[in-house]
């Protein structure tokens, strides 16, 4: 008998169920959803598709994070009882019409898939097949539905251990002609005895992306990564101290010497280093929201390490993100504000309006956007009304909040800038700069380096995210972050130096723009990603991946750059403390 199954594997479900069954006792089976393999984003409610069923539909409540991932569960129409084994039992019964008919072609045109859960573990399949067989003309393909499914589930005494579905090849209904068609959908059971524990029942699902092959890259790209990251701090290290050393060296002595010896490099513009920048809201609004994103990745990445974001409960990741992201709300408004109110500005409020809209106010908009596409498509991906209530509740009664109180505190703080040097009544003029040393070629500099330490692991995030592979190495992750950070930290703390050397002493913004910078190489390797290795197409498909990875990378701009600012604050407060400035 040959076998059409669902090749690769995707995100599966959480194993909450622990049910003990007896022999005939009914075990849920849920249909979740129907869609293009390719286009991980785009999928529809399984009965949106001409399938039958004997009883009445009944839908399955979702929590937040199911809703998020576009998880519609409803009643299957097969009956799968417990040690009830079936041989080829009518489900149900069909005729199909000649819309129904071209809509099924479509779907198996486009390598449709469907996915249901079975006590909670994940099954996939496709829809049919095409058979294009020594047909050289498109037009003379023959396009198959798969109407016999065969359920094969292993046992362990009285607990589902596991189970999958293959087609029956020889069952099929031909749907090339334009015609009504009468469909049979069949199913046949088989139950098999297993000695694996039920605790173990998704390490199937959990253990494929831990597979010697994949675990060799990991390693590669972290040696990779780590070799980068001692080259590049080996070469800071010993460039920085050298050239430090000899300018106090210097500088010391030129101390001692006559006064009216003219200064140059970076202790010239000692009277300039620490003038505030412009747009000084804007600026402690982006260093609040980029600490509020790094908070939250760590959280992230902590309930990670502790195993809580298991592949089969991915619903899980989106719920910790709107609830960490609003309990940290907290974090950026006091972050802004009392950095705000350090650079003596006055309007604290406006300043915290402005750090509540500068990441959500462009999500909010893509999500508008998206969310009208999907909704245009009927797909899964719309969320309903009362999810977004819902979210716009947490939004409203715990985000916001948040964010006041953390900016009070803030404003209350009432901390000094502090500042080795005093800053001078006027500003000085800065020097004709080289093209090399303007802001978007340091942008590039800055952020070659950190996205060629990461680049490697990115594609394994990208086919987890956008396809159907299973990334469950969060260890491995976090390193690569870790990385990430020392390397964005000390290149913008070296391009800062040389900034400084050169008199340039607008060094404020430059270290945030340069620390974020790899924000934008990410979104460049989203168009690389979607154009070679990925067969993603359509309207809807591509408006979510570039959407909402616009949004991603931003985030990842606004926490770097904060990162990057941070480190080079650090530096110059430090070099400037180190000589006699008046």
């Amino acid at each position: 008998m040959a076998v059409a199954t669902l090749c690769g594997v995707s995100q599966v479900r959480s194993s909450s169920s622990d049910h003990r069954y007896k022999a005939g006792d009914d075990v849920p089976l849920y249909a979740n959803k129907v869609g293009p393999y390719h286009n991980p984003s785009e999928t529809y409610r399984y009965f949106d598709f001409p399938f039958c069923s004997s009883a009445p539909v009944k839908e399955k409540k979702e929590a937040l994070g199911e809703v998020l991932n576009g998880d519609r569960l409803v009643s299957a129409p097969y009956k799968l009882e417990f040690l009830t084994e079936k041989e080829a039992e009518i489900a149900c019964k069909r005729k199909l019409t000649k819309k129904e008919v071209a809509k099924f072609r479509t779907a198996i045109s486009k390598d449709y898939y469907f996915q249901m859960y079975y006590d909670d573990l994940p099954i996939w399949g496709f829809l049919g097949k095409v058979d294009k067989e020594g047909k050289a003309d498109p037009s003379d393909y023959r396009y198959y539905l798969f109407k016999h499914l065969i359920f094969e589930i292993h046992h362990n005494k009285d607990r589902v251990i596991e189970v999958t579905v293959r087609s029956d090849s020889n069952a099929l209904v031909d749907l090339t002609e334009d015609e009504p068609v009468d469909v049979d959908f069949v199913y046949t059971v088989e139950w098999k005895e297993t000695n694996t524990p039920f605790e173990k029942r998704m390490d199937k699902y959990s253990l494929s992306s831990s597979l010697p092959h994949h675990l060799e890259i990991h390693w590669f790209s972290i040696i990779n990564s780590c070799v980068t990251v001692l080259l590049l701090t080996g070469f800071l290290a010993t460039i920085l101290m050298r050239v430090l050393k000899n300018d106090f060296i210097k500088y010391a002595h030129d101390d001692e010497s006559a006064d009216d010896q003219e200064e140059s490099g970076w202790k010239y513009i000692h009277g300039d280093v620490f003038r505030y920048p412009k747009h000084k809201s804007l600026f402690a609004a982006a260093l609040g929201c980029g600490t509020q994103l790094f908070t939250l990745t760590i959280f992230i990445f902590i309930l990670a390490l502790v195993g809580v974001f298991y592949p089969y409960n991915r619903g899980a990741l989106f719920t910790a993100l709107v609830v960490i992201y609003a309990l940290t709300s907290g974090i950026a408004g006091y972050t802004s504000a009392s950095f705000y109110c350090q650079l003596e500005g006055e309007n604290w409020v406006r300043n915290l309006l402005l750090t509540g809209s500068l990441f959500c106010g462009p999500l909010f908009v893509t999500f508008c956007f998206l969310n009208t596409v999907a909704i245009a498509y009927k797909a899964t991906a719309a969320l309903p009304f009362g999810t977004i209530v819902v979210i716009l509740l947490i939004w409203g009664l715990v985000t916001s909040p948040l964010l006041v109180v953390g900016g009070i505190a803030g404003k209350n703080k009432k901390e000094e800038f502090q500042a080795p040097c005093r800053t001078t009544k006027y500003p000085r003029e800065i020097p004709p700069l080289p093209w090399y040393r303007k802001t978007l070629p340091q942008m590039a500099m800055a952020g070659f380096l950190p996205f060629s330490a990461i680049y490697i692991e990115l594609y394994y995030i990208f086919a987890s995210v956008w396809g159907h592979r299973i990334y469950t190495i969060y260890s491995i992750l976090f390193i690569v972050f870790i990385i990430l950070l020392i390397v964005t930290a000390f290149i913008t703390v070296a391009l800062t130096y040389f900034q400084l050397a050169a008199e340039d002493h607008e060094w404020w913004w430059r270290s945030f723009l340069c620390g974020g910078s790899t924000g934008l190489f990410i979104y460049a390797y989203c168009l690389y990603y979607y154009i070679a290795r990925s067969d993603m197409s359509g309207f809807m498909q591509t408006s979510f991946f570039f959407g909402y990875m616009a949004c991603i990378c931003y985030g990842f701009f606004l926490m770097l750059g904060a990162i990057g600012f941070r480190a080079s604050l650090l530096f110059v407060r430090h070099i400037y403390h180190s000589i006699k400035c008046e």
